[in-house]
């Protein structure tokens, strides 16, 4: 079977989630650093695997590309623990899905002006600006986690690796988690999970 490659960039949460679920399936992949801030991801090369100019994408053989996160979360965990068989919960998931790619990103782009870029000043005001529906997102995540130990169907699912992604690094953009119990509780099952891997661990 042929190693799947994955352009990736270390710091990005939606490519962090690619490793995540590859190294708690156990499948193995060779990760290709694709620098977004030198850009690596606008050559003419890279923009024959993802037009779109973005990572990460998976390279399943010479002339198969996947691209768009969430996308790839679903493809990859198909017959797995990852994503439940039930119609309804399976909807449950793609919904959360769904959710984490419209409203996580105020803290995505906060945490990679403040943590990635390293220049809170220049963009004070964007980062402002993404404060409060930031905090909003965070809230409707702590009501659900209240009431459930994971997202769905009460187990770890790809609905998890997804919202984890940039939400246990959201103070990495200026939110403050502390006023999130709920959350940092989720925070610390997700990290007992099997196969755990940190989002700047390298391979």
């Amino acid at each position: 079977m042929e190693t799947l490659r994955l352009y990736d960039f270390l710091p990005s949460g939606n490519c962090y989630k690619i490793r995540l679920l590859l190294t708690q399936l156990g499948v193995p992949f060779e990760r290709i650093e694709t620098n977004i801030l030198q850009g690596e991801t606008r050559t003419p090369e890279f923009l024959a695997k993802n037009p779109v100019g973005k990572v990460p994408v998976i390279e399943m053989d010479s002339a198969k590309y996947l691209t768009e996160s969430n996308a790839i979360l679903i493809y990859l965990s198909e017959g797995t623990e990852f994503l439940p068989y039930d119609r309804y919960l399976r909807a449950q998931v793609f919904q959360w899905l769904c959710f984490e790619q419209s409203i996580r990103e105020p803290i995505a782009s906060s945490r990679f002006w403040t943590s990635v870029l390293c220049k809170p000043s220049e963009y004070k005001q964007a980062i402002e600006q993404r404060r409060e529906p930031g905090y909003a997102a965070l809230k409707l995540i702590e009501d659900h986690l209240q009431n459930y130990n994971f997202f769905v169907g009460e187990r770890y699912t790809i609905a998890d690796i997804a919202l984890f992604a940039y939400t246990h690094v959201a103070n990495e953009g200026g939110f403050d988690l502390a006023k999130f119990s709920a959350i940092a509780a989720w925070i610390e099952r997700v990290k007992q999970q099997a196969g755990y891997i940190s989002i700047t661990q390298e391979f």
